[in-house]
């Protein structure tokens, strides 16, 4: 960092933070009165968010919702031990809406069901904190970011990277033209997945599976589609770009400032996981931004990563220098034959910051960092690269009409039919 006054550049990395998230300020609480919540989903990373909110603070769950009658058991014996009290369960999402006293709900399930409960919660006048991706289609998330506009609630999309510090400071370090302009961003996350059973069965006796399939298609039943593993399915998840990656590009974006892509190209395949999973086991998809192009690469399976350091981060491309940044660290390899590196460690509690800032918004009500307008340009961009994986083609897209232009393959898959009796909430 010699080429900049260091104290200057902590002073507006710190000024800056907002744009990712919170460097960890809390807001003031008023004595005795907790903020009454529900919790849509209650398996694995819904407690992983109630948690959260549980290490922010001053929060009573009244009630949770889940269509696997053992994941609601547990989940609500598992609040009684937070809070010493048990909260309502209730199979229907519709019927947690209608506990009076809520105030703001977590949405914690698969994103195919995002869009109809995110638009049913700001219906009821609640405040919300929802899961990334922000919704399963891009007709699905413009609809869910034009009733979000309209509402006036405070959301807060679970995007914890922008509560990295090491993303916040990389942000501030090249907004500052130390890096000089940045040229690329390669943008990866390899590992190796761990797979369930992937034979078609009879779900299991407490899983109402039609219920948890909702809109989406309802495909057959195996381990490998159900509970955490639907991530790799096409007709829940949509693959690792989708599911992890988002992460990674959303904090792309915000650190260099894009909007959506101009054109998104992709290519891939099943190679290794062939009749296990649906979405692509290896993916590079190229993004083309009006200020600079920013490549993804995965690979979820291999032995041994020859260079783990960097299978999980973010490599800025500068004229004058390359960062590299990951969740609590970033380097600066400056131009030149010999070159020091530079490399700052910085650790944070990402879930519980990010679900402090909501709770604190709503308390201020005042909208925390990451708006459902911004999480619809990054769940857009990953979800155009599957459209152009899918299709084979290039991708064009027009930002302000929201449109593919001259592909019509690529154009129908912006926006996915329903199953009945559900209804899309995209009317155009």
């Amino acid at each position: 960092m010699d080429n900049m006054n260091r104290r200057s550049f902590l002073g507006t990395a710190a000024a800056g933070a907002l744009a990712f998230g919170t460097l960890g300020g809390r807001a003031a609480e008023t004595p005795g009165k907790k903020l009454k919540i529900g919790l849509i989903g209650c398996g694995w990373y819904g407690l992983v968010d109630i948690k959260a909110a549980f290490k922010a603070g001053g929060v009573e769950v009244l009630a949770v919702c889940d269509v696997d009658s053992d994941h609601l058991a547990q989940g609500a014996a598992e609040i009684e031990k937070l809070q010493g009290k048990k909260p309502q369960t209730f199979k229907l999402y519709e019927d947690l809406l209608k506990v009076q006293e809520l105030e703001a709900v977590i949405i914690a399930t698969p994103p195919h069901w995002h869009a109809l409960q995110f638009i049913a919660a700001l219906e009821r006048g609640l405040d919300i904190y929802c899961e990334k991706p922000l919704a399963y289609d891009i007709r699905e998330s413009r609809a869910m970011a034009d009733a979000a506009q309209k509402s006036g609630r405070i959301i807060q999309i679970g995007f914890q990277r922008r509560q990295s510090l090491a993303f916040q400071q990389v942000r501030q370090f090249v907004q500052a033209g130390n890096a000089g302009r940045i040229v690329h961003a390669d943008v990866q996350i390899h590992y190796t997945t761990g797979l369930l059973d992937a034979t078609p069965q009879p779900p299991p006796p407490a899983l109402d599976w039609d219920l948890w399939s909702g809109p989406g298609p309802k495909i057959p039943y195996s381990p490998q589609v159900g509970h955490k593993n639907w991530r790799l399915e096409k007709t829940s998840g949509q693959g690792h770009l989708v599911d992890w990656g988002i992460h990674l590009v959303d904090a792309t974006r915000v650190m260099l400032g894009l909007g959506a892509p101009c054109a998104v190209t992709a290519a891939g395949g099943i190679y290794f996981f062939k009749d296990k999973i649906t979405t692509p086991d290896i993916l590079t998809a190229h993004f083309e931004f009006e200020q600079c192009p920013v490549t993804w690469r995965h690979r979820i399976w291999g032995a041994e990563e020859y260079t783990p350091e960097i299978s999980n981060g973010v490599s800025l491309y500068g004229e004058q220098a390359t960062v590299f940044v990951t969740d609590a660290k970033w380097v600066v390899i400056p131009r030149g034959k010999n070159a020091e590196r530079q490399v700052h460690e910085v650790k944070a509690d990402m879930g519980t910051l990010h679900m402090t800032e909501f709770l604190d918004a709503v308390r201020a009500r005042r909208q925390p960092g990451c708006s459902t307008a911004d999480a619809h340009l990054s769940t857009t961009a990953v979800k155009l690269a599957m459209i152009a994986y899918d299709t084979g083609t290039k991708v064009t897209w027009d930002a302000q009409a929201e449109q593919i232009p001259g592909n019509p393959a690529a154009a129908a898959l912006l926006k996915r039919a329903y199953r009945a009796p559900w209804q899309h909430p995209f009317r155009g």
